[in-house]
């Protein structure tokens, strides 16, 4: 039986408060996941998927080093650009209009409790969705995240990845670059990678723009297929 997922897209929303919320809903599950362990309540533990763009916006992981973020405080307000220290895993990385942030907050419990399947998995719907597109994105080795080239002096990023777990429940997710503003890369050395430049999919088709919709239905596809779940819509409740 296909698990379900409950969809809510955000749209452009500000990078602290959509933290708050998936700090909101990891918390609630986390909460049912003790209530059930200490009472055997068996309560259901919901999953989520939040969909969202941001303004731009640099977030440094816990296991991240300031230094690679190359511009202080005033540059970053001149640029229009916020900056957060965050509680995933990962270096720096920087989100965007133009870019699909995807958050899934799933109780792993529920799907397979392997962090790095998970993943994977993830990886695995943004390479096949980027297929339909024409473009061979593969992973690279001991590096997160989704590449085109890999291998070659021309590889380069066009999904970045970051995940927070604990209990099995996850939170933060991905990041990929659809109709991105590619000089923001600049400012930074993205993941702490140096030496390997970061794409954006109209960039890679040549085109002005991309259906960022189209894209996000392409994942989501992908999703329930790899997850084996069933993606429901939901209200905005942020």
């Amino acid at each position: 039986m296909n698990k379900k997922v409950l969809l809510q897209d955000l749209a452009l929303k500000d990078y602290k408060e959509t933290w708050d919320y998936q700090e909101q809903l990891f918390q609630n599950t986390l909460k049912l996941k003790i209530k059930n362990r200490r009472e055997e309540a068996g309560l259901e533990t919901p999953n989520h998927f939040l969909f969202v763009e941001h303004p731009h916006v640099f977030t440094l992981g816990k296991s991240g080093d300031l230094s690679n973020l190359l511009v202080d405080e005033k540059q970053l307000a001149e640029k229009g650009a916020t900056f957060y220290k965050i509680n995933r895993g990962g270096d720096i990385t920087y989100h965007g209009p133009g870019q699909i942030v995807g958050y899934p907050i799933l109780d792993l419990d529920n799907f397979f409790t392997d962090i790095h399947k998970y993943l994977r998995l993830l990886e695995e719907m943004v390479i096949l969705t980027l297929a339909e597109y024409g473009l061979k994105a593969e992973r690279s080795k001991g590096e997160t995240g989704v590449w085109l080239d890999v291998g070659t002096p021309f590889a380069r990023k066009i999904c970045a990845m970051g995940v927070r777990a604990s209990r099995w429940v996850t939170m933060h997710g991905f990041a990929l670059n659809v109709n991105s503003d590619l000089g923001y890369f600049d400012l930074m050395i993205p993941c702490g990678i140096k030496d390997k430049a970061v794409t954006s999919l109209n960039v890679e088709l040549g085109k002005a723009e991309v259906d960022i919709e189209e894209v996000k239905q392409k994942l989501l596809r992908y999703f329930e297929q790899l997850f084996e779940a069933e993606i429901i819509k939901q209200k905005t409740e942020v």
